[in-house]
């Protein structure tokens, strides 16, 4: 009898209790579990249980949902893409200062870390999501800083990396204050077809889902990685 109930305990996903609190504030009885990346099986990340009925909820918490969206709970398909390609291509990061801007669940961030940074700041402005990072990098045993507000952190960065925060057009002037900052910025995007930012290069295009997946339209699982190389920062 033991040994069956050590096997169902071991078989039971592991959850964060305080990630499942926090999301229960917008989706009721919904629970937060450790999840292995499909492309990134090196990494796992506490996120929204696969079977929440997402179809099934009621007027009010739509509205909840539009009007604080829990983007830490998912891993977009973009995250998703740079961090498999950093995992790729350590050379990228090893070594150097990153910051993840707008790093959700952290899973660029974390991903940097493991892939030999020397330093890796975590940069979101929701406190929920910085505490869905800590979680995270935990979960990964890596070490990875928080901060909340991009503008206020003055340290020195190498790089900096960028995964889906061109969904609102509105924010592509962000690009510009990122070459203020780092030589290089490493991008993925599933909403932009056709980056026209110099200095931005297409490098290549890669196809990837959110997890859990959300059964997005087609077009936004081909996520585009860019990068950008600076010659002065001011």
């Amino acid at each position: 009898m033991q040994d069956t109930q050590y096997e169902a305990s071991m078989a039971m996903p592991q959850e964060s209790l305080v990630l499942s609190t926090e999301m229960a504030k917008t989706l009721p009885d919904a629970k937060v579990y450790a999840q292995t990346l499909p492309q990134c099986p090196e990494l796992s990340l506490y996120l929204l249980d696969a079977h929440y009925p997402q179809h099934a909820l009621d007027y009010e918490t739509m509205m909840r949902l539009m009007n604080e969206p829990s983007y830490w709970a998912f891993c977009w398909a973009s995250g998703q893409v740079l961090a498999r390609f950093i995992l790729q291509y350590p050379e990228w990061v090893r070594n150097k200062r990153v910051l993840d801007f707008g790093s959700g669940s952290g899973v660029a961030a974390i991903a940097a870390a493991k892939a030999g940074a020397l330093s890796v700041m975590a940069c979101d402005i929701d406190p929920i999501a910085q505490l869905s990072t800590r979680e995270n990098a935990a979960l990964n045993q890596v070490d990875v800083n928080i901060c909340g507000d991009f503008f206020a952190y003055h340290e020195d960065i190498d790089i900096i990396l960028v995964a889906d925060v061109l969904y609102d057009k509105a924010n592509i002037p962000l690009l510009d204050a990122l070459s203020k900052r780092a030589k290089t910025v490493l991008l993925a995007d599933s909403r932009v077809r056709h980056l026209s930012v110099a200095p931005y290069q297409k490098r290549c295009t890669i196809s990837s889902t959110t997890i859990p997946d959300l059964d997005e339209s087609q077009e936004f699982n081909q996520v585009n990685i860019y990068s950008a190389e600076f010659a002065e920062n001011s």
